[in-house]
């Protein structure tokens, strides 16, 4: 008998204060996520306007995806999993990923 393997997915996200949000995925793991660190280290303007709490409390999740806006900014699933969301993980992803026989 073959085992299915439940796919990680974000089950819910709670506003918590600022720009910190409760997420709980579906292996029922619960992480704190501070995103005012990588809004206010960011130098473009289409991810700066998520300082604007207004803005950032209009956060949506659809298919166990968090997001703002039509796909305005969006993480990878691990990243919020791990708590791991700064500038310099980011681009360690981008440089691996482009590295030649990888």
């Amino acid at each position: 008998m073959i085992k299915k393997e439940k796919l990680l997915q974000i089950e819910s996200v709670k506003y918590l204060d600022r720009h910190s949000l409760q997420i709980i995925f579906s292996d029922g793991k619960k992480q704190i996520v501070d995103f005012e660190p990588f809004l206010e280290k960011s130098s473009h303007p289409e991810i700066r306007k998520f300082l604007n709490l207004k803005l950032f409390k209009k956060f949506t999740f659809h298919d166990g995806e968090l997001m703002w806006g039509d796909f305005d900014l969006i993480f990878p699933l691990i990243d919020l999993y791990e708590n791991n969301i700064s500038h310099e993980a980011l681009s360690m992803k981008k440089r691996r990923s482009s590295t030649p026989g990888r």
